[in-house]
Formats: C-alpha cells, structure tokens, sequence
C-alpha cells in the first residue's frame, strides 16, 4: 500500500516528517500525487492525494488559506520541496499542517518531484504484484479445496488463513451452509437468507447485531442462490479483504452450481425409485439395488413415512431436507423423495410399529421447527420388506391425504383413519381403476370426442358440495350452463346427483383414480 511512511522509508528521496504527531495519517492510503502551485488548489485535488509543492504560491496567499484548502479537499498529506529560493520550510507552516491533521513532510534541495513519482510508481507497482500473486495462490487454494469436496466450509478455512473476519454462507432456502468465527443464531440465519429475496439484493444487511457485508453468490442460472456473509460494516473492510471476499463468492458460486447439478441428478433417481416401488413387482430386483445403494439394507425391515404440509403453496423441498437432517441426526439411513405434493421417506427400521409412530410424531415436531412453525402432517405406513414397500407406502400417502384437510393429530397410521379411504386403500390398483373407469369411462369419452370438461364439472361440483352457484362461479359459467353439463352426466351414467347413492358412487369413482378428487392431482 502507498503511504508516507514508505516514501519517507525510501533513502534516496531525502524525504523527512515534520508532524511525527500524525502518526495514523502516515501510514494511510495514499491514492497518488498531485503537484500544485495554484493559491487554491482545492477544486482540482482529489481526495486521498498526496500534495506536492515548492510554495511558489506564497506571494499570492497564505500558508494559512493554502494549507486550509488542501485539508479541506480531503488531501493525504502535503509535501514541501526546498529550492534555493526556498531553502526553509515558510515559518507556521508545520504548525498549521499539524492544527489540521493534515502531515507534512520536507523534500531536500536537488530531489524533483518526479523522483517522487516514480518512487511512487514502483511502490504501487509492488503492490499489485503482490495482490496478484495473492489472487493466484488464494484461488488455486479454492479450486484444490472445492474438487476435493470441502465445500462452503472449505471456502471459508481458506479465508480464515488471511482475515480474522466472521463469515458465514446462507441460501435462499434459509440453510445456514457454512459459518467461521461466529455462531450466528436462527434469527440472524433467517434474516440473511429474507435479503437474498429482495430486488436488488442490498449490499450490507442488518443482522441483528449490527450490519453485515453481503457477497452474492449466483447459481447456474444466474440466480442469487446463496449469500456470503461478513459480520462487519462493508465500509470497514480493508481493499485487500473486499477482494478475498468477492473472489470467494465467485468460488462458492461453482460450489453451488455444483451441489444444484447433483440434487437434480439425485432428484431424478429418487423419482425413479418411486415409480418403480408403485409399479409394483415387476420392478421389485431394481427397486433393492437402488435401496441398496442407498445404504439401505433391502433384506431386513423397512419403514415407510410420507409428510406433506397442509399449506398449499409450501414447498416439499424444504420439507425433504429437513426430514433428512432428522434422520442423519439420528444415525438412521434413509431414502428419500420429495414429490409435487408430499415427500417419501423408507428406511431400516428393526424396532416395533408403535415405537415407528413415536419417531414420527417426533419427526413431525422437528420438521415443523425446521421449517419456520409449518404445519407438517405425517403418514406412517407398516413396517415391511422391500417386496410389499408398494402397499405400504400407498397408505401412508391415503393417510396423509385425510390429516392435510383435517385439525387435530399430525400423524397417523392406516389403521388410525376412519374414512372411505381407508376401504380404497385396502383395494388393489386394477379393482380401484376398473370401477372408476365403469362409472366414468362414458364421460371421458364423451369429453375425448366433443372436447367437453364433463369429468372437470362434476369434480368441481362434489368439491363445492354440490352448491349450483358457488360451483358455476368457480368454473366462470352461468348456472344454467352448469345445469345442462350436470344433465349430460346424468343422461351418460345413469347417475344422478340429485340421489345420494349416485353421488356416492360418482364420487368414489373419481376418488379411486386420485388422492385427491377435487382436483385430479396425483402425488408422485
């Protein structure tokens, strides 16, 4: 760094402090050096410059108003060369430099400013080297740590090597993923990962216990995925530090870009999993080498939970990651797959189903604790081997289909729910698809060939509990037109929901084809 102190430590500028006092203000920045000999040079000197002078200016103004000046524009400091006209320093002139904290150093007879300069120069040129090299070496330490699997917490070791700064790294999804120097609390994580979601992001955040430098991290996309936390105002931070900082966003971005291409492939084969357990036994020799390379011993007893939260908009993401922070927690391995609507667990479970349902509501407590007081239902299905995880793991979801829209209990077995889905769950897929198909094959026929929504009226209709006018505001039609749709379903059925019997049966039939009849949807 460029300061006076190493000028004046340069022996053949014959440069000398006349305000030791100003002891801080020597070893400051220095920006560069600007030579002047204008009465009022201060709308021309910039901030953090060095003044160089020979004085010719003391005929026209006073060391008082030119010393005034130069401090006023915020100058580093200000340097008097000697001449044979000016063999001495003007007299006051320390006195006035030392009144304004402004140092003042005397350059001897026969040195220029250009010497000065250069000097200058040199030193400055010293210092980008070193920054340089620095940037090299910091960032092969980075990219050695990050292809060897260190992670945020790798990142953040390297930096510790060159600041005592506290750090930390949180993502948009409030998981704190790395921290040094601190123990940030859940408050601070939650009001770091609430900034990544603002537009434009800030550059410093208030965290509770002062503000924070923010250094954004994007992902694959270019999206702010992370942010890259220094306990410490921005404006605090040495040029030297700023850069570390910026340079370890940029590394942690790949990390992130990274971490974001393996959860999509393991998203992939989570999903295929889980199709191949609902497909039933035809897959059954894939399904145990998939449990199998999740370390999931296929041969011995396996649980099986499904949670879903009861907010529509909630995103099982977050809900997948906190179960699987509870189960490594607890040394449990697990599969797991989060769905469109809910996220399956299945793992090794040797002890009894009622010690299976207390792990669940333990589960669910600290899942909803995970997630910011989400209220999070738990399905839990019965302890079987890999051959019938199939059985198990559709009844967990019918049980966690009836808790979502019921108050009360989180979690609850298949035995535990007294409700027509019970009876549908008990039902082989074949049964269950043939009757939905008898009672409204005709319609979807109908809808195939004349390109109606007959099956998407009743299914809104029994989901308004047959009210004609809140249904008919729902489908954004008039009611009369409900009515003649209502009639058409009638005259292809044979059934009618004007008769209870018929309602039944409609209903039941849309149910046995998804979870949930008011929508269609189906979890997978």
């Amino acid at each position: 760094m460029l300061t006076i102190s190493r000028l004046v430590a340069d022996p053949a500028l014959g440069l000398r402090v006349v305000t030791p006092e100003l002891a801080e203000a020597l070893v400051a920045e220095i920006h560069w050096l600007h030579t002047t000999e204008l009465p009022d040079p201060s709308p021309y000197v910039r901030s953090g410059e060095l003044v160089l002078t020979n004085g010719l200016w003391l005929p026209h103004v006073s060391a008082e108003r030119f010393v005034a000046a130069v401090a006023r524009a915020g100058a580093a400091g200000l340097v008097f060369g000697l001449t044979a006209q000016t063999p001495e320093l003007p007299e006051g002139l320390a006195a006035l430099c030392l009144s304004h904290g402004l140092p003042l150093a005397e350059l001897c007879i026969g040195v220029p400013f250009a010497a000065l300069t250069r000097a200058a120069a040199r030193i400055q040129n010293e210092v980008l080297q070193t920054e340089l090299t620095a940037t090299v070496h910091r960032g092969d330490a980075l990219a050695t740590a990050l292809s060897r699997g260190g992670g945020a917490a790798s990142v953040l070791e390297i930096l510790r090597g060159e600041t005592e700064l506290p750090l930390l790294v949180v993502d948009r999804k409030g998981r704190l993923l790395a921290s040094i120097g601190c123990e940030p609390t859940d408050e601070q994580v939650r009001l770091a990962a609430a900034a990544l979601h603002r537009t434009p992001p800030p550059i410093e955040v208030e965290l509770g216990t002062g503000s924070a430098a923010l250094y954004l991290v994007a992902g694959a996309m270019g999206e702010i995925d992370a942010g890259l936390y220094c306990l410490e105002p921005a404006a605090t931070l040495a040029a030297a530090d700023r850069e570390a900082l910026a340079q370890a966003a940029r590394f942690l971005s790949l990390e992130v870009t990274k971490q974001q291409a393996v959860h999509a492939i393991e998203a992939r084969f989570a999903a295929e999993l889980l199709e191949m357990i609902l497909s039933g036994p035809r897959s059954g020799g894939e399904v145990i080498r998939r449990l199998r390379a999740y370390g999931i011993p296929p041969d011995r007893r396996l649980g099986v939970l499904v949670a879903a939260p009861t907010a529509a908009d909630a995103p099982p993401d977050d809900i997948a990651h906190a179960v699987g922070a509870v189960f490594a927690t607890h040394g449990i391995p697990v599969f797991t797959a989060a769905g469109s609507r809910d996220v399956v667990s299945i793992f090794l479970w040797e002890r009894s189903a009622d010690e299976l349902a207390r792990f669940a509501r333990e589960l669910g407590a600290e899942v909803g604790r995970r997630t910011s007081g989400e209220r999070v239902v738990i399905g839990v299905g019965d302890i079987a081997a890999a051959g019938a995880l199939r059985e198990s793991l559709v009844r967990a979801r019918e049980v966690c289909q009836v808790l979502r829209t019921r108050p009360g209990p989180v979690t609850a077995t298949f035995a535990d729910v007294a409700t027509f889905r019970m009876l549908l769950g008990l039902l082989d897929d074949q049964v269950r698809q043939r009757f939905s198909e008898q009672v409204l094959g005709v319609i979807r026929e109908h809808d195939a060939r004349a390109h109606t929504e007959l099956e998407h009226t009743l299914r809104i209709f029994l989901a308004h509990d047959g009210q004609w006018a809140v249904t008919a505001a729902a489908l954004h039609v008039h009611v009369n037109t409900l009515r003649n749709r209502m009639a058409r379903i009638t005259e292809l059925t044979g059934r009618s929901v004007g008769r209870l019997e018929d309602t039944v049966d409609l209903y039941l039939a849309l149910a046995a084809e998804s979870p949930d009849p008011a929508t269609g949807a189906v979890t997978r």
